[in-house]
């Protein structure tokens, strides 16, 4: 009996060691709204002044938040952002049309918007909390 090809739900971990859906299930509503959300945050979580050091594929970047509800956020690094730089973050996607409104998660790439342009980054590989409300240093994934 001829064995069954394994689902096509999951891909294999990435360099960051997450597992994202599969590219076509990923841009249906039901892949994501199941997929595990674990491997990141929700900016509108965090308080203002948050500070994050988020590592993509290309970039570090160094992410303040000020108004995480709204997606207000300071931004440094890369060639977009030499220099503290206040952005909108939206969120977080695939590349394709679903996106995980304000939230920032690894194997995932970063969209952001100022002055009507939006930028979207290289997948991230890691996200850090370096500085919060309580002073102390800690690392989200």
């Amino acid at each position: 009996m001829a064995e069954k090809a394994p689902p096509k739900s999951r891909r294999s971990p990435d360099a960051s060691g997450v597992v994202e859906p599969a590219r076509g299930s990923s841009t249906t509503l039901d892949a994501w709204a199941h997929y595990n959300w674990s491997n990141g945050v929700q900016i509108e979580e965090l308080p203002a002044l948050y500070a994050l050091d988020v590592e993509t594929r290309n970039t570090k970047y160094h992410i303040v938040i000020i108004d995480g509800r709204h997606g207000d956020v300071l931004i440094t690094g890369g060639r977009f952002f030499p220099t503290a730089t206040r952005v909108r973050l939206n969120g977080c996607s695939l590349g394709g049309s679903c996106l995980k409104w304000r939230g920032l998660y690894c194997g995932f790439r970063i969209e952001l918007q100022i002055d009507g342009e939006t930028i979207v980054t290289t997948r991230v590989k890691s996200i850090a909390v370096v500085s919060n409300a309580r002073g102390d240093d800690e690392s989200v994934h």
